[in-house]
Formats: structure tokens, C-alpha cells, sequence
């Protein structure tokens, strides 16, 4: 993996100051871009003493005619936290004009500053140093200029594998590696992670794939890789970087905080004693929520809750887009599925297989349930007492009790929907969703989201890769009569070029009343094409488009995961 450093960024440097002030007194001084080593794009303005300021805001002037200045206020609690002043939102390989206005001894003050910023610092990919290759906005309408995308990608290169192997089962071996930043509405990155402090091929504990990228209320970021997981503030700064609690390993798709502080997180299990008395590593299917100190407080076995002999979608996979071990040659394939293959990481049933394949989880305060995206088997949700309350599935292959709990489709007027056991269902109100991604609650709708990848669709390949299609999804869901209605679906009408095999993600924005959607890996079989990905949102319940970016990818390798709005008013 070739990697351009560049370590001036990092340097303290002393601003030079066109003070624009009523009061003489400069209160803030010289700045460090970069202060965490992590976040090339931000800096630190330091206080050069007594006395203290007040009601700050700084403000990031936009480059050249249609840039898009960052504007936001910072608390007492961040001055006195950070010493200084953070800045967030500088352009790269710029100078940049960087305003900060604040009261000091009861006066009005304002000091510009201008910060010059280095070239992007990224993963090399045949020959490229950009996390993309261009971000191109096609849409913007007014009122949503100013939004800001976190976009969490990774890279698949020659250099990423570090060689290590266990013995049995496990996905040890999966390492991508991250490429995070933040683009404003006209495609211009504003904030990025320096990869190589978090990513280290020669380290086992700095390898895997970093997702499950969330914004706190509190406005820092939490992320896991491979053996740890993370708390980050937006200079860039670890609050705590942990490894993953004793007897669970390989994180990977879904890292969730709760309201009371304690997080959920998507793992797998060491020394797992299967049924026949071998012991395996697992592979994606436990859950576990671990306090503010990391301590483990429950857990979800997906192999004593679901059924992990379940074989009815994994045998209709398509084998070039399994996990992200893509294999492009074998597109359109289905798997074969043994019950006596390997342990590892690569589908097939039985404990110590990738039978589950979990990819987000989310948490439901009414009922104190957890909400899952079972990518081989449905979306489910399931209780504290670990009892499935529903699935929301085709009925195909479900026994032993697990039946009595898939939901029956309805149309608008409550009335069931036929549907054959491989989910076709008559006319066009309602369809399953297949190989999903982002079961995510929307809370305030009382619905549910879901990226429905589309592959297997029916539990079986189309006779043509041009005939799929993804979509993302909202669905009603009654616990009580055991009924799911589809309200509204946006992405089937796009066809084959915004077909997204894997990844992806959708969710609900209450500030805009806007679904937000990462279609993260739409052209994946077509990669002598490099067609865009697309971040998107869409009004509720509408197919109104308020936004939309092309992310175009610097190389057919680099993969899209989720995206996701930060909110630059929480961050200090």
C-alpha cells in the first residue's frame, strides 16, 4: 500500500493577523493545523492568555466563486475543554480564510487568520492519492445547501493483507482499508481522517474494516475496526480507542450508542463450543452492549435465537458480490452451499460460518429490543429476554417455532398480500427485501428503513445481471397482528445503474423530514464503466430529490459503505 505523508500539515504555525477589532487586545494568538494528528483539515487556535472570551464563532470562508462557508459557535465547556478555539470545515491544498468573532472584556472582538492547508494525504490505489476521484453535485435545492456527508468507504489493495490466519473460523483475515471524509453539496472535501495512525497492516490489532461510523448526540464520532473500537472528537482527537472485551473478536458494519450511554456492537465470538463439540471462531452473528467503561453487560447469540442451518437465500447468492469478497468472474453464479465446508469466512450454514451475516443493528426504547439486518437470513427484532418478536423475511425455510413470527404482508387497506414462500408477491404494493443492509428504526415515524440490495431477489438470480434493481425501503410494522405494509420505496424506477449488490445505506433525517441514502455500490459489475456512486436525499414519503452527488470512485476497488449527515452545530 503506497502512502503519500505529508508532515508540514502538522507543524505549528504562527497566523498572521488582520485584527478587526474595537478593542486592542488580541486575545487569540498562533494556530496548529492538524493538532490530532488524525484530521489534516482542522486547527487549533490557541489563547494567548487573560482574558477569558465569549460567545465565539468561527466561520470558514468558502473557496472561489460558489464555495460554501462553515459556520458554527463554540461553547464555554470547548474553550475551556481545547484551551483555544477548534476550527472544523478547512479546504485542502488551500489557503484559507478563517474568521473568528467573539466578546473579550465586554467588547466585540473579530481576528482572521489565514491557514494554508496541505494536498490530501490518501491510500494509493492504481496510481490515484484521492479517497474518489471527484465528487460531481447533481442536485442541490434551496434550503439544503449547507449540508455536510460523512462518507465511510474503503479499499481494497495489494498491500492490506497482513497474512494472519486462524485456524478455525473467524473473519480475521478482512481488511480494507478506511477511507473517511466529509464532502459539502458542491463536492469539496472539508474534513478527512489520516488513515495511516488507525490502519497498520504490520499490527493485528489496527487491521479489519473501519464502519459503523455514528455521530453522538454530543457531536463526537464513534467507529470500530477489526479488534477495537473507538470514541473520536472532530479534531481528531481518540477519547478512547478500546479493544474489543475479553472472548469476542472481529467487529465489523454496526456500532451503536443508546441513549443511557452504552453501546452496541456487532462481533463475533472466540471459542465457540458448537453442538458437536468443536470449537470455532464465529463469524458476524453476536451482539453485545458494553457500558460506559467497556464492561459487557448482555448478549446476543444469534446461533441459539435464529436458526443457523437456515440455507433458503445464502443458496441463491450471487457469487460475485458475497460479503466484499467480490469476485467479479463468478457474477450471476449461485453459491453451493455444503454442510461440511470450511470454517471461515464465506457463507454457508452452521456456527463458525458466515450463516448470519449481520450488518446493522439498531435499538428499540418502546420495547427494549434490538432491531437486526440479517443479511443471509432477513431483517428481525428481538427482545432482552432474546425471544424473537418478528421477522420480516420470505417464509421460505423457517421452523421450529421461527415461523409463527414472520410478518404477513398488507395492503394500504389492511388487507393481506399472497405471496409465494420465495417472497413474489401479487401486484405491486409490497415486496420483500433481499440481501438487505440498515434495518434502522426511523423513531419519530414509528417505521422502519432498509436498504434492500436486491440480489437473490425472490430467492433465485434473474436470467439477466441488467434485470436487478435496489431500493430503499420504508415499511409499517404491526407487532400485534403480525402485519408489514410498505409505505414507500425510491430506487427500483433507477434500474440496473443504481443496482447495489452490497453495502449501502438508508436512514431518516428529522431536521430536513428527508430519507438520506447512500447507494455505495451501484456499477460494481461494471467496473470498466466506474459508474458513481450516490448519496441522496429524497423527501419523506415522496420521490422528490432535495440532493444528489455522483461520488465517483478513483478505482473500481474502492468500495462505498454508508453516509451519513453531521451536524456541524453539536461538534464544540
Amino acid at each position: 500500500m503506497k502512502l503519500m505523508r505529508y508532515h508540514a500539515a502538522a507543524i505549528a504555525v504562527v497566523a498572521a493577523l488582520n485584527v478587526q477589532a474595537s478593542d486592542s487586545y488580541e486575545a487569540l494568538g498562533t494556530f496548529n493545523i492538524n493538532p490530532s494528528g488524525n484530521a489534516p483539515l482542522t486547527a487549533l487556535i490557541k489563547k494567548s492568555g487573560q482574558p477569558d472570551i465569549n460567545k465565539v464563532t468561527v466561520t470558514v470562508a468558502g473557496k472561489g466563486k460558489n464555495g460554501l462557508p462553515i459556520s458554527y459557535d463554540v461553547t464555554k465547556e470547548s474553550l475551556r475543554h481545547y484551551n483555544g478555539v477548534p476550527v472544523f470545515g478547512l479546504y485542502p491544498d488551500h489557503n484559507n480564510t478563517v474568521t473568528v468573532d467573539y466578546m473579550s472584556q465586554g467588547k466585540q472582538n473579530q481576528q482572521t487568520f489565514n491557514m494554508f492547508t496541505q494536498p490530501i494525504n490518501g491510500v494509493s490505489v492504481d496510481g490515484s492519492y484521492a479517497p474518489y476521484e471527484s465528487v460531481n453535485p447533481v442536485k442541490v435545492k434551496e434550503g439544503f445547501e449547507d449540508r455536510l456527508y460523512w462518507v465511510n468507504n474503503i479499499i481494497k489493495d495489494s498491500g492490506d493483507q497482513h497474512g494472519l490466519v486462524r485456524n478455525k473460523g473467524g473473519a480475521f483475515e478482512w481488511t480494507y482499508a478506511p477511507v473517511n471524509f466529509i464532502t459539502d453539496t458542491q463536492g469539496d472535501i472539508r474534513w478527512y481522517l489520516k488513515h495511516d495512525n488507525i490502519f497498520d497492516t504490520s499490527n493485528p490489532d489496527k487491521v479489519g474494516v473501519l464502519q459503523g461510523v455514528k455521530q453522538t448526540a454530543s457531536g463526537d464520532i464513534i467507529f470500530a475496526q477489526g479488534q477495537r473500537y473507538y470514541r473520536m472528537d472532530m479534531l481528531g482527537n481518540m477519547i478512547y480507542e478500546r479493544r474489543l472485551p475479553e472472548g469476542y473478536t472481529d467487529f465489523s458494519h454496526e456500532i451503536r450508542e443508546l441513549d443511557n450511554g452504552n453501546i452496541l456492537i456487532r462481533v463475533a465470538k472466540k471459542d465457540y463450543v458448537r453442538p458437536d463439540g468443536d470449537v470455532v471462531s464465529t463469524v458476524r452473528d453476536h451482539i453485545i452492549e458494553v457500558d460506559q467503561h467497556g464492561k459487557v453487560i448482555d448478549v446476543w447469540d444469534l446461533n441459539t435465537i435464529l436458526d443457523p442451518l437456515r440455507d433458503d437465500l445464502l443458496k441463491a447468492l450471487d457469487r460475485g458480490a458475497v460479503c466484499l469478497n467480490v469476485d467479479l468472474d463468478s457474477a450471476g453464479q449461485t453459491m453451493e452451499i455444503e454442510p461440511d465446508a470450511p470454517y471461515g469466512d464465506s457463507p454457508g450454514i452452521g456456527t463458525g460460518r458466515n450463516w448470519a451475516h449481520v450488518n446493522s443493528v439498531d435499538y428499540d426504547p418502546t420495547d427494549d429490543s434490538i432491531v437486526l439486518s440479517v443479511r443471509h437470513q432477513g431483517s428481525v427484532k428481538i427482545g432482552r429476554d432474546k425471544e424473537v418478536k418478528w421477522i420480516l423475511s420470505p417464509r421460505a425455510g423457517w421452523k421450529n417455532g421461527l415461523e409463527e413470527k414472520v410478518l404477513t404482508p398488507i395492503n394500504a387497506n389492511g388487507t393481506p398480500i399472497h405471496c409465494t414462500e420465495s417472497g413474489l408477491c401479487d401486484g405491486d404494493e409490497f415486496e420483500f427485501s433481499y440481501m438487505q443492509h440498515t434495518a434502522w428504526l426511523a423513531k419519530e415515524k414509528g417505521t422502519l428503513l432498509v436498504f434492500d440490495n436486491g440480489d437473490a431477489r425472490h430467492l433465485e438470480q434473474p436470467p439477466f445481471q441488467s434485470m436487478k434493481y435496489s431500493r430503499a425501503v420504508e415499511y409499517k410494522i404491526d407487532m400485534e397482528n403480525m402485519t408489514v405494509q410498505q409505505l414507500w420505496q425510491y430506487g427500483k424506477e433507477r434500474g440496473y445503474e443504481w443496482y447495489s449488490p452490497i453495502t449501502s445505506s438508508v436512514n431518516y433525517e428529522a431536521d430536513k423530514d428527508t430519507y438520506l441514502i447512500y447507494a455505495a455500490s451501484a456499477g460494481l459489475f461494471e467496473p470498466e464503466k466506474k459508474w458513481p456512486y450516490y448519496v441522496m436525499e429524497v423527501g419523506y414519503g415522496t420521490d422528490d430529490v432535495k440532493v444528489e452527488l455522483e461520488i465517483h470512485p478513483s478505482a473500481a476497488r474502492n468500495i462505498g459503505y454508508q453516509a451519513i449527515n453531521i451536524n456541524v452545530d453539536v461538534m464544540f
